[in-house]
């Protein structure tokens, strides 16, 4: 592979990361988008780790082979938006507009806007339905594009929820919101969270299951 770049930007989508607590040199490689993060202890030497590199070359690309493809959003594109899949066609004006079949874009930037409004919109009432329904106070609500989780709780009771949610069904969408509310009663993953989980969406499991195999593919799509 040949890692002559410098280690602290090495590149090609590698990231590094020097944690005073690892132990040894861990790779991983992220379903989403194929980015690689090698973690080290402090005490690596550059030449140790681009020689891990090296070793892992073939497992590196195989894994990479397994991430969904890039699809840059363009005139003719098909984009999923609460899970029915839409033709994008060349809008005008400063918004977007979304229909039952098509999407009028004047810009990516134009419709990741709307999305992120229709997330919001669509996000709120069943956000004030669940934490009713366990008895809690959701103090704020946050829309980003994160990559490594769908949504978070704090124990403030503030949510984090992804807009790319909108691309999903409805009801993924809505599994995902009934999770983060019931961190608000149990800010964990033990039984009695599941538990929870169970009360607000007893179909939770079909959802859960979407989100492992076709989640992933909510991140091809590109806004930039």
């Amino acid at each position: 592979m040949g890692w002559l770049r410098p280690l602290d930007n090495p590149g090609d989508g590698i990231t590094i990361r020097r944690i005073a607590r690892a132990r040894r040199m861990t790779l991983r490689v992220s379903r989403l988008d194929g980015c690689v993060t090698l973690t080290m202890p402090l005490s690596t030497t550059d030449r140790a780790a681009r020689a891990f590199l090296d070793d892992h070359a073939e497992w590196i690309f195989n894994a990479r082979q397994k991430t969904a493809p890039a699809t840059p959003l363009r005139v003719g594109t098909d984009l999923p938006v609460e899970g029915t899949v839409r033709r994008i066609e060349q809008g005008h004006g400063r918004q977007a507009r979304i229909f039952d079949q098509r999407i009028e874009m004047p810009t990516p930037r134009a419709l990741t806007s709307t999305l992120r409004h229709l997330a919001r919109d669509r996000a709120l009432p069943r956000i004030d339905h669940y934490s009713a329904r366990v008895g809690r106070t959701v103090t704020g609500v946050s829309f980003r594009d994160t990559r490594s989780r769908w949504g978070s709780c704090t124990s403030q009771g503030k949510l984090m929820l992804s807009w790319r949610l909108i691309l999903a069904p409805p009801e993924i969408f809505d599994y995902v919101i009934a999770h983060e509310v019931a961190h608000l009663v149990e800010m964990n993953h033990s039984r009695a969270f599941w538990s929870v989980v169970e009360t607000l969406r007893p179909d939770y499991r079909a959802s859960k299951n979407w989100l492992k195999t076709d989640g992933p593919g909510l991140h091809r799509y590109r806004f930039d």
